[in-house]
């Protein structure tokens, strides 16, 4: 187990870096947060071609899988593991489930958020 908690811890770290440095090189004065949501946007479209690439290929190593998917685009965003959770609930037909899990996270998320910033104010 410790060997496949360092493996996602790396590529968390990887991804963190990664999300970082183009925060850096993307900054903006006000408007919009475009480096947010092209990070959010390029990790969906990894976490989605990844997953296809390793759906296909059953003697992929499960540490690579680790590192690639859970730890970098997982350290990269989280918005991509969101995403693909959404789309396996809507593929397996729960779409009640579905439109709880991303309702409840967008809405309760911004709730939990404006709670912590409001409650050291």
């Amino acid at each position: 187990m410790w060997k496949e908690i360092l493996y996602v811890g790396a590529g968390s770290f990887v991804g963190g870096v990664l999300r970082y440095v183009i925060a850096l090189m993307m900054r903006c004065n006000g408007g919009f947060p475009w480096a947010t949501f092209m990070v959010n946007l390029f990790g969906c479209f990894i976490i989605g071609l990844l997953w296809g690439l390793f759906s296909r290929m059953p003697n992929v190593s499960q540490n690579l899988v680790l590192f690639l998917s859970v730890g970098l685009c997982g350290g990269f965003t989280t918005f991509s593991s969101f995403s693909k959770e959404s789309l396996m609930l809507m593929q397996s037909g729960n779409y009640l489930i579905f439109s709880l899990y991303v309702l409840g996270s967008v809405l309760f998320g911004f709730g939990m958020v404006a709670a912590g910033y409001y409650l050291t104010k």
